[in-house]
């Protein structure tokens, strides 16, 4: 492996490469690769729930990775990382939000409900996650953002802030009222149910 056979499995006729400049260019390619394909099967994952944290919509929000990985890879920014869930995280945000105006307009993907629930379970959870979803919908969007990256992606408000460039204190005040708004739409919905 030292006189560059890493390589020779890879590229064809690179046997007569040994030793040579384009052998070293070569085999730091493979290298500077398997560290890219390291990264994303690292992180595709977390850049998905980031994507879709926006976009509400899969198919949205595996394209929005697929655009991340492949800017990355060709600007070669992600070779220069210290904090790799925030640069991921603020280079994805970026990405979706640009797709934003050119998204399908589509309801989000269902909750499944437990395979171990009844019927009746079954149906009241779904119809439960469903008002949850309507009501998370309704939030205005600089309300809904900030929560969605906070109970889906459990980011704290300092890295929401980073993510969206804005002050830890707005953030944590747009969490507040989006929380306060649903739990009141919640109370009363509740409350309504017990009243009939």
């Amino acid at each position: 492996m030292q006189d560059g056979s890493v390589i020779t499995d890879r590229i064809p006729g690179a046997e007569g490469w040994r030793g040579s400049k384009q052998l070293a260019k070569a085999n730091q390619a493979v290298a500077r690769d398997d560290r890219f394909v390291a990264l994303v099967e690292r992180q595709a994952r977390f850049v998905f729930r980031v994507a879709y944290a926006l976009l509400r919509n899969s198919h949205d929000a595996e394209d929005a990775v697929q655009e991340t990985f492949l800017k990355l890879y060709r600007t070669g920014a992600w070779e220069s990382i210290e904090d790799e869930k925030a640069f991921l995280a603020r280079t994805t945000w970026r990405i979706a939000v640009e797709r934003l105006p050119r998204r399908r307009q589509e309801p989000p993907d269902p909750n499944a409900a437990s395979p171990d629930a009844s019927p009746e379970e079954a149906a009241i959870a779904a119809d439960w996650n469903a008002t949850v979803q309507r009501f998370v919908d309704a939030l205005p969007e600089e309300l809904r953002q900030p929560l969605a990256l906070s109970t889906v992606e459990e980011l704290n408000s300092r890295q929401i802030a980073g993510l969206m460039g804005l002050p830890e204190g707005t953030v944590r005040t747009r969490l507040m009222r989006a929380r306060q708004i649903l739990r009141e739409k919640l109370t009363r919905m509740s409350e309504g149910r017990h009243e009939k």
